[in-house]
């Protein structure tokens, strides 16, 4: 990245910005004159080599979109719950090993994409966030359902793809629900859902669950089951600001 942008020059002409993208730079730090930025609805940080979230870009209080995957963070700073008109937030392919509690203090979240990290469990604050409606966590070490997800009724799509999880609980009680997506886990069940929910994963609309005969659970081999066409998985949109 050119350093000039942010020189006092330029920035006049800059202020007004909404929109930054400075993906794929090689980026490990961001000058302190980013704060000028104050109109700032955009960011895009993806694809860079950060460590830690550089304090500056919690400055900005306009943000809502905040695009963060493909670094090496860690962790996220307790500044960013400044960000308080933060919708959506990408923090996928970092190294995150638990889901940093801050994130649970932005109250305006409605889409969060954490997928291809080291998470085991979520926090029970999530619950708080009630205007969240698409939670991405395919790829992570995921062995138990998250049960804090069962307490969100407002949730219109989970993504467990891609993890460890054996057993599915229900999920017929979440009246906001339209997709689950729960692939490639290692699981016996499939998740119970309300009609006209969508499920994408072993055993959903296309092919039964295992059948049970004198107690024991006779699997359907691959064979019995129906062939159809492979169902594409939805990429995470960004919310409008």
């Amino acid at each position: 990245m050119d350093c000039r942008l942010f020189e006092e020059s330029n920035l006049l002409k800059l202020w007004e910005l909404v929109k930054l993208y400075l993906s794929d730079n090689n980026l490990n730090h961001l000058p302190p004159e980013l704060e000028q930025l104050q109109n700032l609805q955009i960011l895009a940080l993806d694809f860079n080599n950060f460590k830690a979230l550089p304090l500056v870009v919690c400055t900005l209080k306009q943000l809502c979109i905040l695009y963060l995957g493909n670094n090496k963070l860690c962790s996220l700073p307790l500044e960013l719950r400044f960000l308080q008109n933060l919708k959506t937030l990408w923090i996928e392919s970092n190294c995150l090993q638990c889901l940093p509690e801050v994130v649970c203090e932005l109250s305006l979240l409605k889409t969060l994409h954490a997928g291809s990290n080291a998470l085991r469990t979520l926090p029970t604050q999530l619950r708080r966030l009630q205007e969240l409606r698409t939670i991405w966590l395919s790829g992570n070490l995921l062995s138990e359902f998250p049960t804090v997800l069962l307490d969100m009724p407002f949730l219109e799509v989970i993504d467990v793809d891609r993890n460890s999880i054996r057993f599915f609980p229900s999920l017929a009680h979440l009246p906001g629900l339209k997709l689950v997506i729960y692939d490639h886990n290692p699981c016996r069940n499939a998740p119970k859902v309300a009609k006209g929910v969508r499920r994408v994963g072993r055993w959903s609309e296309e092919s039964p669950e295992p059948r049970k005969r004198s107690g024991a659970v006779i699997e359907i081999t691959l064979d019995e089951r129906p062939t159809s066409a492979p169902v594409i998985k939805p990429e995470p949109e960004a919310e409008p600001c």
